[in-house]
């Protein structure tokens, strides 16, 4: 069954003027493995069961011509001014009872279907032709693998959203302290997992290699995150509290 994924982190000292700053960082280090760019922002009071106080959505550029990529930055230099004016804008009132949620994307290997990540706002449909208007794909996800040009494999790269949200010390009765200052909500496990019954079928090759590479690109981030954001803690953890690792041995070793 599909699990939520979730990344929890802690900052030593931390105080809610650090908060802006800490977020900052985060987002810069996705925008190296993802999108560049915030796709929408918001701020909530007291929990999340009240209406946002704020909230943007930012529009992402449209194609220069007919199947042509949009460019990730369409001015150089324009990915970390934009990451820091989403965060300004969004904590310009900061106050301890609050939280702000950042949404930002990046690609995964599905199978068949997208499986993306719980968001607020509906994603662009990903029909023919889609990747080449996502400025949001990235143009050096696996070149060389055979099913980024076949279009006869079931394995596709697909847009998935990944919420980064942080708390102030009161949000919440101070969930911070179990859920971390801040949140990343990667959406449901299915790109590690797959969400496919434990049945005699192994999985297969391909089926594996994409995984894995869905997994690399995870560790990628999270490690990026240990080594640039002055975190004192991290904790990778699930909804049902089943541990990922055992997940991903039991699914990769269901391999022909």
């Amino acid at each position: 069954m599909a699990d939520r994924l979730y990344l929890s982190l802690w900052y030593p000292n931390f105080r809610l003027e650090s908060l802006p700053a800490a977020l900052t960082g985060v987002l810069r280090q996705f925008s190296l493995v993802g999108g560049k760019r915030v796709a929408a922002a918001s701020a909530y009071p007291i929990n999340f069961t009240e209406p946002p106080t704020y909230q943007r959505i930012y529009v992402d550029p449209a194609p220069t011509a007919a199947f042509e990529p949009a460019p990730i930055d369409p001015i150089p230099g324009a990915s970390d001014a934009q990451l820091e004016a989403a965060v300004a804008e969004a904590t310009e009132q900061l106050h301890d009872d609050m939280a702000y949620e950042f949404e930002m994307r990046w690609q995964l290997w599905a199978l068949e279907e997208p499986n993306a990540a719980y968001s607020r706002l509906d994603d662009p449909p990903h029909g023919a032709g889609a990747q080449a208007h996502d400025p949001d794909f990235d143009p050096d996800s696996d070149p060389d693998d055979p099913a980024f040009h076949n279009p006869d494999t079931p394995w596709k790269l697909r847009t998935h959203t990944v919420r980064i949200l942080g708390f102030g010390p009161v949000f919440d009765v101070a969930g911070y302290e179990q859920n971390g200052h801040l949140l990343i909500d990667f959406g449901l496990d299915t790109p590690w997992v797959l969400d496919l019954p434990l049945d005699d079928q192994p999985l297969d090759q391909e089926a594996q290699l994409h995984i894995q590479q869905n997994v690399e690109k995870l560790l990628a981030f999270t490690l990026l995150i240990e080594k640039n954001c002055g975190i004192s803690s991290r904790l990778l953890w699930t909804e049902s509290g089943e541990p990922l690792a055992e997940k991903l041995i039991a699914r990769l070793q269901r391999v022909n």
